[in-house]
C-alpha cells in the first residue's frame, strides 16, 4: 500500500512539472482590456455618428455595421486570430466574434473560389443562424403579444 501511495505522489509530481501554469490574472486582464477596447471603439463610433447628425437608432445601426466590417476585414487579413490568441474570451464580443466566426468558416473554402467556395459556405453557415433567429423572434413576438 505504501508503494502505491508513493507511486501516486511521484506521478502527481511529474504531472505538476509538465502541466502548463495557469495564468488566470494575466488572461483575465487581457480579456478585460481588449473586450473593453472593442466596446469603447463601438461607443466612440456611435457618438461620432450622433455628432454627425444621425439619430440614435441610425447611429447604433451604423456602428454595428462598422464593427462587423472591421472584424470581417481583420479576420480576412489574419489579424483577428492574433487578437483572439492574445485576448482569449475578450475578443468574442457578440458582434465582432460572430463576424469572425462567419468569415473564418468561409475562408476555409477559398481554394474553391470566391463565389462557389467562400460565398456559398458563408451562406451555409449563416442560414441556420438566420432561421433560428427568425423562428425564435416570431415565438417571442407571439408570447409578447398575448401577455
Amino acid at each position: 500500500m505504501a508503494d502505491v501511495n508513493r507511486l501516486k505522489k511521484d506521478y502527481q509530481n511529474i504531472v505538476d512539472q509538465h502541466s502548463p501554469k495557469n495564468k488566470v490574472v494575466q488572461n483575465s486582464f487581457r480579456a478585460f482590456w481588449v473586450g473593453g477596447t472593442i466596446c469603447a471603439i463601438g461607443q466612440l463610433l456611435t457618438d461620432l455618428f450622433i455628432y454627425i447628425g444621425f439619430s440614435t437608432d441610425d447611429a447604433s445601426m451604423l456602428c454595428t455595421i462598422c464593427l462587423i466590417l472591421a472584424s470581417a476585414v481583420l479576420t480576412g487579413l489574419n489579424i483577428y486570430d492574433k487578437i483572439g490568441n492574445y485576448a482569449g474570451g475578450g475578443s468574442i464580443i457578440p458582434i465582432t466574434g460572430f463576424a469572425n466566426s462567419m468569415v473564418s468558416a468561409a475562408m476555409e473554402y477559398k481554394k474553391e473560389g470566391y463565389v462557389f467556395g467562400m460565398g456559398a459556405k458563408l451562406f451555409t453557415v449563416a442560414g441556420p443562424v438566420i432561421v433560428f433567429g427568425t423562428i425564435s423572434s416570431v415565438i417571442v413576438g407571439i408570447i409578447y403579444y398575448f401577455l
